[in-house]
């Protein structure tokens, strides 16, 4: 099979938009630059002056001696899902023992939530708040691949929970020191 390609080096001058930064003066941070009396990039190591206040508990990676300058104010870890975050910062970010656990504290946290619902007696719309009805109009058929998975594997669960010795032991009576056989 022969091909008509030939691999030849591309000049990059002659890719349209290729290099549009390179030139100074076609910059476009280069006004906002003037108007901040900046000649240069801005030193990124020094952190600002006035740093958000820390008001809520912010979990914060072991390799940073700081909080971030700027982060966003979430609410304060709590519960179950909280107690597995906490623990998940005591490791290194480049450890799986940091993300899985950050994981797993997402989907207890959605199991919290809807508990919390049910508690203050507000029955929560699972169906809506997954999106099953712009899914039924635009992708049907991933839709019921993933129905279909579900309610296999809970057949699956029930099968199986219920599936133990429908006869009942008979207990063994014991004389003396010895079982009588």
């Amino acid at each position: 099979m022969e091909t008509n390609v030939i691999n030849t080096p591309i000049d990059p001058k002659q890719i349209p938009g290729w290099g549009i930064d390179a030139d100074p003066k076609n910059d476009p941070t280069y006004p906002m630059r003037q108007r901040m009396n900046v000649g240069q990039d801005p030193d990124s190591k020094h952190r600002p002056q006035s740093l958000q206040p820390v008001d809520t508990e912010v979990l914060r990676s072991i390799e940073r001696p700081n909080v971030s300058a700027v982060f966003g104010t979430p609410e304060p870890p709590s519960g179950l899902s909280g107690m597995i975050r906490r623990a998940a910062f005591h490791y290194s970010e480049n450890r799986y023992r940091h993300w899985l656990p950050l994981v797993l504290a997402d989907r207890v946290n959605v199991v919290e939530g809807i508990i919390e619902d049910l508690a203050h007696g507000k029955l929560p719309n699972i169906w809506a708040e997954k999106g099953y009805d712009v899914e039924w109009k635009h992708n049907r058929t991933s839709l019921i691949l993933k129905l279909s998975a579900v309610a296999a594997v809970a057949a699956g669960a029930v099968v199986l929970l219920s599936s133990g010795d429908k006869e009942p032991k008979k207990p063994k009576h014991y004389r003396g020191a010895y079982p009588e056989e």
